[in-house]
């Protein structure tokens, strides 16, 4: 069905005056009824090469090169009349980020809709009609609410349903899914493979399947193609790549997910294959690099000893619902529902469960940015509950965050030097900027950083990078505890082995005492010495992490087990 013959893609870079070459002579075919897996990280060409087969790019700063036959039809021909009818119609793309793809003033239906109107010519109540169909086939609860609903008032996992709903409206005979899974709950991401196959089945559809992660891909592609740097470095039947990969980059994106089978002390990133420290797929499995039963259980008599730092007792975040004709309070939405759990020096307690369970709003509600409705915070022997304003700002010195979006908890306007640096002027630590301008470099150093990158902005960094940077300025103050909100949730799978593996290396140089909250049970498990699963504002169970894996107490638990890719 699609045939692409050595393309190549360049684009103009304005600031240097120079062209930069993105994809680099690569071929592969996607045959009727099929699924072809691309996977990369970042930067790899992935999205940049699914655009150039809908022709997205700005022709005036990209040069596009080599073959695109769909249908024996050549693609880089077509006037823009002729791509506009296959775009949308024949080919069909869903987005990496819904949110940023979908019109806020618009409600869903209309956006879906107006799509029909434009290529199927019917009437508004027809296209309608064919609306609440394509909703109801996607498993859209409630399709004719959310026909009259706005984006921001539906979940993340119905905004990825709304924008298959999108594509798949003129039935397109292939479907282009850019990481149509990132940062979504396990579970949710689960619902959205088996919805994709089993509307490729049904629509006897061809897919183009984009994702960073190895394991997502595994669950849905025929075919893999594996890219790095612009490069195809190993293509073929998906089973065959899995079972046995031959490119030292494959081996490294398979090996650097963490295995909820596994307790190893150190996590593999790709630099490790890439510079030939790893030669065998399995080679980070070496004894070694696993932690052993006596060296589980020295740790837990030692962290268990002491007296806990963080005593949460019956807490409590309640809102109020608001209804009726004045806005009369008729009930409370109880984000979190008399919930208590110690913290110990030294731990890594996890804390997971599904976007709304009310994780992030307990970690903001034992920092005190949100307000408890009832219970106690009772860190390192005092009742933090209901402290001051100035008292709270003395705390701080000891509780930090490291939020879920760096780029959006960063100012845009400071560079990460004076991000970093502004904590330590806040809190008056040590004698001068120019003792605080050290600090800064020591700590840029310690996260893997370069001093160099002291003058730069948040936009000049990559994700991982970002977090870095993150993770920096909450050390600044040297604190005693940290809590870790879904910060590797959105990174590429390498990318979040460093940053776990980087987690870790602080707490054993600094002492330091985690809450790190996730949707994902295998990133939970590999770093946490205890874990509390959260639903619907309570705790479903709590338990050491094999307890929680091999001997889950809650069916809501086997759930989130059951969702994780290649489980």
């Amino acid at each position: 069905m699609l045939n692409v013959e050595n393309l190549t893609i360049d684009f103009y870079n304005q600031d240097e005056k120079n062209w930069f070459r993105a994809v680099k002579t690569i071929s592969f075919k996607v045959k009727k009824g099929t699924v072809l897996g691309i996977v990369g990280e970042s930067g790899s060409g992935k999205s940049v090469t699914s655009f150039s087969i809908m022709r997205l790019h700005d022709e005036k700063s990209a040069q596009i090169t080599g073959d695109i036959d769909f249908e024996e039809i050549s693609l880089l021909n077509l006037s823009s009349n002729e791509i506009r009818q296959i775009r949308g119609n024949q080919i069909s793309m869903i987005f990496q980020e819904p949110m940023t793809s979908l019109n806020p003033v618009f409600t869903c239906g209309e956006q879906v809709a107006e799509a029909i109107i434009l290529h199927q010519k019917v009437d508004q109540i027809t296209a309608k009609q064919l609306t609440i169909n394509l909703f109801n086939e996607v498993q859209l609860p409630r399709p004719e609410k959310i026909f009259d609903s706005y984006p921001h008032q539906i979940s993340g996992g119905q905004k990825q349903r709304l924008m298959i709903a999108m594509a798949l409206s003129c039935n397109p005979k292939l479907l282009i899914a850019d990481e149509p899974t990132t940062a979504l709950d396990v579970t949710v991401q689960k619902t959205i493979l088996q919805l994709l196959l089993k509307l490729k089945e049904e629509r006897d559809m061809a897919m183009i399947f984009i994702s960073h992660d190895l394991g997502v891909v595994n669950e849905i592609a025929d075919e893999v193609a594996v890219m790095y740097k612009g490069e195809i470095v190993e293509q073929g039947l998906a089973e065959t790549i899995f079972k046995n990969p031959q490119h030292p980059y494959t081996k490294g994106l398979l090996a650097c997910r963490p295995s909820p089978a596994l307790q190893l002390k150190k996590l593999p990133v790709v630099a490790d294959f890439m510079t030939g420290q790893f030669d065998d797929a399995n080679a980070h499995l070496q004894a070694s690099n696993q932690l052993t039963e006596k060296e589980i259980n020295t740790r837990r008599s030692s962290l268990y000893a002491q007296k806990p730092l963080l005593e949460i007792k019956d807490l409590c975040t309640w809102y109020l619902i608001r209804n009726g004709l004045f806005g009369k309070a008729t009930d409370y939405l109880k984000a979190v529902d008399h919930i208590s759990f110690e913290v110990f020096p030294g731990e890594t307690l996890g804390l997971v469960g599904e976007s709304g369970c009310g994780k992030t709003t307990l970690g903001r509600t034992i920092l005190r940015l949100i307000q408890p409705t009832s219970g106690q915070i009772i860190f390192n022997g005092m009742d933090i509950t209901n402290i001051s304003k100035s008292e709270l700002r003395k705390l701080r010195k000891d509780i930090q965050i490291v939020f879920q979006d760096p780029y959006a908890s960063l100012n845009p306007k400071l560079s990460i030097g004076q991000s970093i640096l502004e904590p330590l002027q806040v809190h008056k630590l040590y004698e001068n900027d120019a003792i605080r301008k050290q600090k800064v470099l020591e700590l840029l150093n310690k996260v893997g950083l370069k001093e160099e990158h002291f003058n730069r902005y948040p936009h000049e960094f990559s994700g991982g990078q970002r977090q870095r940077v993150v993770i920096a300025r909450a050390l600044a103050l040297e604190p005693k505890f940290i809590i870790c909100d879904e910060s590797v949730s959105a990174l590429d799978v390498s990318v979040q082995a460093q940053v776990l593996n980087l987690i870790r290396d602080l707490q054993r140089e600094f002492g330091l005492t985690y809450i790190f909250i996730s949707h994902d049970l295998a990133v939970v498990k590999h770093i946490s010495d205890r874990i509390l699963v959260m639903n619907k504002g309570k705790i479903e169970e709590e338990g050491f992490p094999e307890q929680i894996f091999y001997a889950p107490k809650a069916e809501y638990t086997r759930k989130l087990i059951d969702a994780i890719p290649g489980n």
